[in-house]
């Protein structure tokens, strides 16, 4: 199979879909990569890395869709890159279809394979490629976070783990999954006060069990997020329905209860967002203010971190990427059925129910898409 990696064009996205080791296997077992001319730079890889790894280096996008099989990227496509996907082209990236339906229609018009790493499903529940990523925007949270609350950034001027004598801050984290749990696992290391709030009392439990004692952890309900953001220095939206719309739990209303200068990170930006008022920034612009709330809303914080975030997701996605390589993708697919989540549209059909009831779009089970 002939395998395509291009750049990456999001805004001050520089992450790269393939690590060089990854294309020194593929290359082993008889597959050809074309990587876009400085496509791994800003994670610190060079073309001559990947030329060394087997790796051929072509100068555009074009070339990579124009020839490629399949493409193997990090972000969704953009509009100056739909027009370059073939149908029956298989796309292996982050998609997060439910939160764009431009991005959605335009997909199913190009009749491609579109395999979304975030839906890719163990049994157990988990999702292996989204795992990464969501350990490090959970830990960057923190980070972001705690910057956010600087006075010279318009924050409140509050340090999160305060100092002998001076309380430390109030975080407030909505979800308690693998964002959640990283986050917490950072603010209650910094110090912070940290409340967890959850609506799984069995994961309450366990975060009851491995957390720090300056760790709680509540059930979550309209009451209790209220309750404890109208306390909160910084809260983190955590919340994740796989392949869906995240829910609205903080509301315009309930931001009138926080405190001036408090701060809201929205990790589920990319599914919508789990805030009434948050909305996609960069990192180049990455907060606004709504009723002195500031809100942080980078919808690729792991692009900040391309290094560690590169490494990171292609650790997890090559065992798949090696498997739709080895086998096709239409065997991989029938014969994985982690995979076969991950397929969300496919020859202009919606295969993911999440995707289809977003946007009212007529849903096609996937055993019934690859029987027509």
């Amino acid at each position: 199979m002939v395998i395509g990696v291009p750049k990456e064009i999001k805004a001050n996205e520089n992450r790269v879909g393939m690590v060089p080791a990854g294309v020194e296997i593929l290359t082993q077992r008889g597959h050809t990569v074309l990587i876009e001319k400085n496509a791994g730079v800003g994670s610190g890889f060079e073309d001559r890395d990947y030329e060394r790894s087997g790796a051929k280096i072509v100068d555009s996008a074009a070339e990579v869709y124009g020839n490629a099989e399949m493409i193997v990227k990090v972000k969704e496509p953009l509009p100056q890159e739909y027009d370059l996907i073939r149908e029956g082209q298989v796309v292996f990236t982050y998609f997060h279809f439910a939160a764009s339906r431009e991005l959605t229609e335009a997909i199913i018009k190009t009749k491609c394979v579109a395999i979304a790493y975030e839906t890719v499903q163990k049994e157990d529940g988990s999702l292996p490629l989204l795992i990464p990523m969501s350990e490090v925007a959970g830990r960057m949270s923190i980070q972001e976070g705690a910057k956010c609350l600087e006075k010279v950034t318009g924050g409140k001027g509050i340090l999160l783990s305060g100092v002998p004598g001076v309380e430390p801050a109030n975080v407030v984290i909505i979800g308690g999954g693998v964002v959640g749990t990283n986050a917490a696992k950072m603010a209650a290391g910094l110090g912070a006060q940290v409340t967890i709030l959850d609506v799984n009392l069995e994961r309450l439990r366990y975060l009851d069990d491995v957390m720090p004692k300056n760790v709680r952890t509540v059930i979550s309900n309209p009451e209790t997020i209220r309750k404890a953001i109208s306390h909160a220095d910084l809260v983190v939206g955590a919340v994740l329905i796989p392949g869906a719309k995240a829910p609205k739990l903080v509301t315009r209303d309930m931001l009138k209860l926080m405190k001036p200068g408090s701060v809201i990170v929205d990790v589920a930006v990319d599914q919508g967002g789990c805030v009434e008022t948050i909305h996609p920034t960069t990192h180049a612009n990455p907060t606004y203010v709504v009723d002195g709330v500031i809100h942080y809303g980078v919808a690729n914080m792991p692009g900040a971190v391309p290094m560690t975030s590169t490494i990171a997701l292609t650790n997890a996605t090559l065992p798949y990427a090696v498997k739709l390589a080895d086998m096709g993708y239409l065997e991989a697919i029938k014969s994985d059925p982690e995979l076969a989540k991950g397929v969300n549209i496919y020859f202009g059909k919606v295969t993911y129910k999440g995707v289809a009831d977003a946007f009212d779009l007529p849903y096609v089970p996937l055993e019934e898409a690859l029987a027509s």
